[in-house]
């Protein structure tokens, strides 16, 4: 198939080498060639890069991953330079233009930022060109980073609705346990619910590298975000980028995991993926039913137990009794006036906060479910 969105996100494992932090030049020049030929075959491609930190370890002589935010931070400025300089020669010999993009988490809770970026994406993929995605590590604070930039691959193909997302890294799927450090690990081929990760008790593991912040889970995790917007997304080796063209032609390779039905709205798929949540509204059984089933607005009466500090406008999850999240949505409240309403009926509200109020504590408009 032609014509398709395709989001490859490589990870510092891959194109660093593991003990040195050099470039890979190898695997660099394996990847650009693989794009430009998904672009060149009618394909809309983004990639979205790590390694700007570990290039500028490299670049400086340092033996470790700093761990301070505004070393990271200087380390990182210095690195996207030669990162970009490095993309910019590969894909120049192919013909194949490029553009950075650096964007931090604050660029998706703003919804005024969450269009105009989309907008962008949008007429680069139309002029032909392949945008180069990494956080803007060096202006980001940490409340708004997103971690890694597998969460990043993800967004970013939410935002897009790409059809896939190919997520890169040192192993060529996912096993049941590490297989570096168990033999007998089963490789899993598909997915086609995240639950099934639980049932076959996947050993995720921690960060897979020495100068990656990744690792399985983060992995993971990106796909739940990524097939919850629709995205089939798929977990294979880095070292071998050919392969995302064998996947696109049907070869069962790497891992993959089937995409959920996308909706229709794209505000509800921004409330649900882009927002990093404030504080948590415990509700009873009769509002989620509501919710999840009738598709109603949240209304304070179902409110049993209120988490965190946010303002009128925030974003919140909304949990079960055992803290499970069902939903998440827009606040019409405060948490101190909710504090105040939870568990009231509405039309007490305006006694209870000496005015008139809205209605609904969340409209089903500003509400998406997990």
């Amino acid at each position: 198939m032609t014509n398709q969105t395709i989001v490859v996100k490589v990870g510092t494992s891959s194109l660093t080498q593991p003990t040195t932090s050099q470039l890979a030049i190898s695997t660099i020049a394996k990847l650009v060639e693989t794009l430009t030929q998904l672009r060149s075959s009618g394909h809309r491609v983004v990639l979205v890069t790590s390694g700007a930190v570990g290039i500028g370890c490299a670049r400086l002589g340092l033996k470790s991953r700093p761990q301070t935010m505004a070393l990271k931070q200087a380390v990182a400025a210095v690195g996207q330079g030669r990162l970009m300089r490095v993309y910019d020669d590969f894909f120049t010999s192919l013909s194949q233009p490029i553009a950075q993009v650096l964007l931090s988490r604050r660029d998706f809770v703003q919804r005024s930022s969450y269009v105009n970026a989309f907008a962008t994406f949008q007429e680069l993929l139309q002029l032909g060109v392949i945008p180069v995605v990494n956080e803007n590590d060096t202006v980001a604070v940490e409340e708004l980073k997103f971690g890694d930039n597998d969460t990043l691959s993800a967004l970013v193909a939410s935002l897009i609705e790409a059809d896939w997302l190919f997520i890169l890294t040192d192993v060529d799927r996912l096993y049941s346990a590490d297989p570096r450090a168990f033999p007998d690990a089963q490789p899993i081929t598909l997915v086609n619910r995240m639950e099934e990760l639980e049932e076959l008790q996947v050993q995720t593991g921690e960060s897979g590298s020495q100068w990656g912040t990744g690792g399985m889970v983060t992995k993971i995790a990106a796909a739940r975000i990524a097939t919850s917007a629709g995205v089939r997304t798929v977990i294979t080796e880095g070292r071998r980028p050919e392969t995302i063209e064998k996947i696109l032609q049907g070869e069962p390779l790497g891992t993959q995991f089937e995409a959920q039905p996308r909706t229709d709205k794209a505000r509800k798929r921004w409330i649900a993926h882009s927002l990093v949540p404030s504080g948590k509204l415990y509700l009873d059984q009769g509002a989620i039913a509501a919710i999840v089933k009738s598709g109603k607005s949240l209304l304070a009466a179902g409110i049993t137990r209120i988490e965190g500090n946010f303002r009128s406008s925030d974003a919140v999850q909304l949990c079960d009794s055992n803290g499970v999240e069902v939903a998440r949505g827009l606040v019409n409240y405060s948490s101190n006036e909710l504090q105040q309403i939870r568990g009231r009926q509405s039309e007490e509200i305006p006694a209870i906060l000496g005015y008139s109020g809205a209605e609904t504590v969340i409209h089903r408009d500003n509400l998406a479910l997990s």
